[in-house]
């Protein structure tokens, strides 16, 4: 065999293995885009002149309140347990694609404001958003958890 027929074969060979790595990379890719799942949210209202608070943290088996006023000395807490079919239809509110592109405001805290916080945790990364009720665009799918969260609690804590 001449050099000329080794080195056509061996680049023939070169580009056909470059081809399937990337071709089972994007597979790789597209299944970890299926299983980013949401694992905790969390909602906190905190603020005002007397020191309010709201903490409402939700993972897939349990959901957590704890609510009170600071300078009252006010402090009550609400536990309860939550099956998976609550789980899936408080989370099927939220879309993880877009949870990139939520936008965050400023604080009003500091002008006696209360300040509303989200933290959502997926599989894969962990999101924070401050006052976010201001971007019209993905807001909603917040809102409509919130909505979801105060079905579930008790009158007295909503």
């Amino acid at each position: 065999m001449s050099a000329i027929k080794i080195n056509r074969l061996k680049m023939l060979f070169s580009t056909f293995l470059l081809l399937i790595f990337f071709s089972c990379k994007k597979e790789v890719e597209k299944a970890s885009e299926k299983s980013n799942k949401i694992t905790f949210i969390s909602i906190s209202m905190v603020g005002g002149k007397l020191g309010h608070y709201k903490i409402i943290k939700v993972s897939k088996d349990s959901i957590k309140l704890t609510q009170g006023i600071s300078t009252k000395n006010i402090h009550k807490q609400w536990n309860s347990a939550i099956n998976p079919e609550t789980w899936k239809k408080l989370t099927s509110t939220i879309d993880p694609k877009t949870l990139g592109k939520i936008k965050s405001s400023e604080s009003i805290q500091p002008i006696d404001g209360a300040d509303e916080s989200f933290q959502i945790k997926t599989s894969q990364k962990s999101y924070f958003y401050l006052n976010s009720y201001n971007d019209t665009l993905y807001y909603k799918q917040l809102q409509a958890f919130k909505d979801q969260v105060d079905k579930i609690l008790p009158k007295e804590y909503q």
